[in-house]
């Protein structure tokens, strides 16, 4: 498995796959050919059926920008290798191609080659029944086999990572109005969260949960900066998770690094093991593996042992089974935000059952990836970021380049 460094990333919403991972690789395309006169990039499969609402043409123009750039939408076609594909060419003044690269954009902001060899793995252990049994093995904390692995330098990336998420929960906090898009959409965190202080102790974990939730999701929504974890779109369910429970038992620093570490590997077996991307396993991918490294995060700060960690980390991921990515308009906005909500609530109720257990269950945190997986698989495809199913086509508000149209990044 990769390290850390590589889940946890800064950079702008709305999109890890759809925004950061094209950004970063048109500007990587333009350090390779600044002699190019022109450039030309065709965007295949989910890129291009949800592009527009998803801020991908501005991200591919923006470090391009200094030539022309043509943009080419091939959503009939549906790279084999991982559904965002994208095809780079710089062209000379008479139009004749220079040279072009093939990529693709697999999720967190990541980038892939067709038969490019798997990055050097800084975790020889690549699954839960393994890491569980370095730590019954070694008598450590799961999060102690982060340092093993990666070095106490990691801690400064954890703090930085903290730092943004806690940056990106109070400027939510702070906004209101309405998000950029044809929707409409009505930012609700700073009313949740004003109105969450009136409540009675026994309601106010779901009002705090749910308004830092939606504070860091609506701030991704409006192409804000926000931390991957692992994704983008499910962006503010563990900040909302570990804010929440920082302010309630006042837990150091060094604890909530701790439990980003562990959080971090929970979300590193499944990007290894399945997929943390929506346009290749749904939403499932996504908001459910947040939810499950949010769990296990908040398992271990209430005191859990590897196995009850472990316990809650798989019921995070298993009751978001089959859920589909269908975002209406191709906007990050509906679903995606309130479903940062409700998995974050849900991932608190996993870590108090698993509290309540001894850990030991039937159905394993690996079993459970691998049932992901398949079942994204099988999913069709219009449910995996087309917007072609299920709820973006239940609203019947405009067409996705209609409410896009005037979406500026």
């Amino acid at each position: 498995m990769e390290s850390l460094q590589e889940l946890y990333r800064i950079g702008m919403g709305p999109s890890s796959s759809h925004t950061m991972g094209p950004r970063r690789a048109a500007t990587l395309f333009a350090e390779r050919c600044k002699e190019a006169a022109k450039y030309r990039v065709t965007l295949y499969g989910s890129l291009a059926a949800t592009g527009r609402g998803h801020l991908t043409h501005a991200a591919v123009t923006q470090p391009l920008a200094l030539k022309p750039v043509e943009i080419i939408e091939r959503a009939d076609i549906t790279p084999d290798f991982h559904p965002n594909g994208m095809l780079f060419e710089a062209l000379s003044a008479l139009g004749n191609v220079q040279a072009s690269w093939r990529v693709y954009s697999v999720g967190g902001g990541a980038l892939r080659e067709e038969g490019q060899p798997e990055p050097p793995a800084v975790y020889p252990l690549a699954n839960m029944r393994e890491l569980i049994r370095w730590a019954d093995d070694s008598g450590n904390p799961l999060w102690m086999y982060v340092q093993e692995c990666e070095g106490e330098s990691l801690w400064e990336h954890f703090s930085r990572i903290w730092q943004a998420m806690k940056a990106a929960i109070r400027r939510g906090l702070d906004e209101e109005g309405v998000l950029p898009g044809g929707l409409k959409l009505r930012r609700k965190a700073s009313q949740i969260y004003q109105q969450a202080q009136q409540l009675s102790a026994a309601v106010q974990r779901t009002g705090f949960l749910t308004a830092y939730a939606l504070a860091v999701a609506e701030e991704n929504a409006a192409g804000g900066i926000v931390v991957t974890a692992p994704t983008c779109g499910s962006s503010g369910v563990l900040p909302a998770v570990l804010y929440y429970l920082q302010q309630r038992n006042d837990y150091t620093n060094q604890r909530i690094y701790r439990a980003l570490a562990t959080a971090g590997l929970v979300g590193n077996l499944v990007k290894k093991n399945a997929s943390i991307s929506g346009a290749e396993v749904g939403c499932q991918g996504e908001v459910g593996t947040a939810c499950a490294m949010a769990a296990a995060a908040a398992a271990q700060l209430l005191g859990a042992s590897p196995h009850q960690i472990e316990y809650a980390a798989e019921m995070g991921l298993e009751h978001h089974l089959g859920l589909t990515c269908d975002p209406v308009a191709g906007l990050v906005q509906i679903p995606c935000i309130e479903r940062n909500a409700m998995a974050a609530a849900r991932a608190l109720d996993c870590a108090e059952y698993a509290l309540l257990s001894d850990g030991r269950h039937l159905i394993s945190f690996d079993q459970v990836a691998a049932a992901m997986r398949q079942t994204g698989h099988d999913l069709p495809g219009l449910y995996r970021e087309t917007s072609t199913g299920g709820l973006a086509v239940a609203y019947n508000g405009g067409s996705s380049v209609e409410i896009v149209e005037n979406y500026k990044d």
